[in-house]
Formats: C-alpha cells, sequence, structure tokens
C-alpha cells in the first residue's frame, strides 16, 4: 500500500463525516481540497485552516474539477450525495444522476492524479437485514438510495480498474457529530430536548450502532492508505446498543430528569430491530478501533449544537 498521500479532495465537505475528515487529514498534514456547491450556507463551517482549499463545484461538474485543483490530488474521497432524505430517496431519476455523478467524479479524480478512490456506501445498500453487516451479506436494497449507492460503488470499481486506480467502498452506517443532517434522529433528538421538549419515541427496542464522525474520519482515512483495493467495509462502531440508551444519554447530558415519550409512536413498518457494523475487515486491513465512547461524542456534539441553534 502507498502510504505516501499527502493531499486529498473531498466532495460533500460540509456534513458531520465531511467536515471530521478534514480535520482528521488537516491534522495529517494533508493538503486538502474541499469542494462545495456554489454559495453553499454551510461552507462557513469549514475549518479555517491554510492547507484548506474551499473549492466552488456543483456536483454536477465534475469535469471542472482538474482545471480548479492545478496541483492535483493523491486522493478523492467521494461523499457528495443529492437527496438522501424523505421522499427523493425514491426519486428514481435523481438517484441515477447521482451515479452519473459519481462516476464522473472518478474520472476527474483520474485526471487529477489520484491513486486512490474512497467512495461513502450506505447501510440502504443491504436493505432489510437483521444483525451483523458484513462486507458479504447479501444486498437487496428497497429504495431507490440504497439502489444507486449499491450501483455506484460496483460501477466505480470497474471504472477504477480501467483507470489504474485504487477503490475503496465504504458502507456507512449511523453516524452522528457535528454538522449533521438536523433531520437525523440525534440532532433533531438534541434540538427537541435543548428546546426543552418531550419528543414521541418508540419503545426504543432496536439494537443500533453509532458511530462519531471524528472515528469515522479516522477510519476513512486509514483506509484510503491501507484499505484493499476493491474492497468493501461496513464501517460503524462494531456495538449495537438499545437505541432507548442513547436517547436517555442524550436526555442526561442536556436536560436529566426530562420525561421522554417512549412507546407513543409506533415502529415502522417492518422495522429492522438489530443492525450493527461487521468492523473485522475494517479492523484487520487498517488496525481500526473507535475511540470515543457515545457519551463523551455526544456531548462534543451538543456542545455545537448550542453554538449553531
Amino acid at each position: 500500500m502507498n502510504e505516501a498521500l499527502q493531499s486529498a479532495v473531498i466532495t460533500g465537505p460540509t456534513g458531520a463525516v465531511g467536515l471530521a475528515l478534514c480535520r482528521e487529514l488537516l491534522h495529517r498534514g494533508w493538503q486538502v481540497y474541499a469542494v462545495c456547491r456554489p454559495g453553499s450556507a454551510r461552507a462557513g463551517r469549514l475549518p479555517q485552516h491554510l492547507n484548506l482549499h474551499k473549492i466552488d463545484c456543483d456536483m454536477s461538474q465534475a469535469a471542472m474539477l482538474p482545471g480548479l485543483i492545478p496541483a492535483g490530488a493523491d486522493a478523492m474521497f467521494h461523499l457528495a450525495w443529492g437527496h438522501t432524505m424523505g421522499e427523493g430517496r425514491n426519486d428514481m431519476l435523481a438517484q441515477n444522476e447521482n451515479i452519473r455523478y459519481t462516476i464522473e467524479h472518478i474520472r476527474a479524480a483520474a485526471k487529477l492524479g489520484c491513486r486512490v478512490f474512497v467512495g461513502a456506501g450506505s447501510q440502504a445498500e443491504y436493505g432489510r437485514v437483521e444483525g451483523l453487516l458484513q462486507p458479504g451479506t447479501p444486498c437487496f436494497p428497497e429504495n431507490g438510495y440504497g439502489m444507486a449507492k449499491l450501483c455506484a460503488g460496483q460501477m466505480t470499481r470497474v471504472e477504477a480498474e480501467k483507470l489504474g486506480m485504487r477503490h475503496i467502498w465504504v458502507r456507512i452506517l449511523s453516524v452522528y457529530g457535528p454538522g449533521d443532517n438536523e433531520n437525523a434522529m440525534v440532532p433533531s433528538l438534541i434540538r427537541a430536548l435543548l428546546r426543552g421538549e418531550c419528543p414521541a419515541l418508540t419503545a426504543g427496542e432496536q439494537l443500533w450502532d453509532y458511530l462519531y464522525s471524528a472515528d469515522a474520519a479516522k477510519a476513512l482515512a486509514e483506509l484510503a492508505i491501507k484499505g484493499r483495493s476493491g474492497g468493501v467495509y461496513p464501517l460503524g462502531s462494531g456495538r449495537a446498543v438499545p437505541l432507548k440508551e442513547y436517547v436517555e444519554t442524550l436526555r442526561d447530558l442536556i436536560c436529566p430528569g426530562q420525561p421522554l415519550g417512549f412507546g407513543q409512536r409506533p415502529y415502522a413498518p417492518r422495522q429492522v430491530m438489530h443492525l450493527q457494523a461487521d468492523v473485522s475487515a475494517l479492523r484487520q486491513d487498517t488496525g481500526y478501533a473507535p475511540a470515543t465512547p457515545f457519551a463523551e461524542g455526544a456531548a462534543q456534539t451538543i456542545a455545537w449544537y448550542r453554538e449553531n441553534p
């Protein structure tokens, strides 16, 4: 494996994983090219650092990146993806565009001189699976988002072979941290508790695998350096905890004693009750081990949301 990577292009740098990855690579001394949608209101979240370069380029204009980054780069982390929440997940034409944009980005990566392409996949590629998610777990995605992620991962792997580039595909489970999508469970719950509300919840018996964004970023960086080309890696903490415990930890950090509405909402139809990443391949190839207990990551996330209401 080539350990001399010193620069990277990051698409989607303003979400929880992207922000953490910018910080992680800057900490390692890399040059970071953070590709933002022109006019993005979230670009102000990016770390202020001499080695971070904000590149204004829409996801649909990947072919422009080599001209915008004349110095080139060693790696590309493709995290950007449209229509990730709500009805857009089943907008098949929009998800088809995401596939095309991903292919265009790996081609741009080759022109930039990148030696490795790390793509952000999703647990949604697996479909409705209970228990441990492994690299070889059969995939039967149930929505357009999962279908498109699966297709993009497979197509870019073939493209990478043609382009002579290493290819890593990371199926990310539930990541939380500063900058997360406000509609995701952890930030929406934090906001409700900060407002003093009693959120309506399911019984919270689901066994869930949450990973702090800084730990996810470390894993992505290590995979760029040491990951097996063509490899698929589920990414989580590797530990499943009842959702109720996560919720109670957030409550205890914000407003101890605040009532919680467990059981006020029914489970979704065909609710998955056990979701957990098998990180053994990731650990074997990179030495990965998540370092942040949920209470610690949650405290840092809460502090960020207090500062960014």
